[in-house]
């Protein structure tokens, strides 16, 4: 038996296919970004609070424990809203404390 270099098949037709190599693409995104995102949804969210505030000026009479007083409805409303954010970032925090102190253990 002889081999002859001749004989064996050329090298190139037993390599894989080349694959193109995967660039990942950069995010543009940064921190100022979501802040700058963040600031305009806050001041779209105030424009649209002030128009509710503003189209409702009725007053009406508000009691709580032995205070009463007069307020307009759409003040009044955002009270309300302002203290159920209140308590739900209370609760929100007794919770993840709990969580913290059972993952420490």
């Amino acid at each position: 038996m002889s081999t002859n270099a001749d004989d064996l098949p050329d090298p190139e037709a037993f390599q894989p296919p080349q694959t193109p190599m995967v660039t990942s693409k950069k995010s543009i995104s940064s921190r100022t970004g979501y802040a700058w995102v963040g600031l305009v949804a806050g001041a779209l969210i105030l424009i649209i609070l002030l128009i509710f505030i503003l189209q409702n000026l009725e007053s009406i009479r508000v009691s709580l424990f032995f205070w009463q007083f007069n307020l307009p409805i759409g003040v009044a409303v955002l009270l309300s809203v302002i203290g159920g954010a209140l308590v739900m970032a209370l609760v929100g925090g007794v919770r993840i404390m709990q969580l913290r102190r059972a993952a420490k253990h």
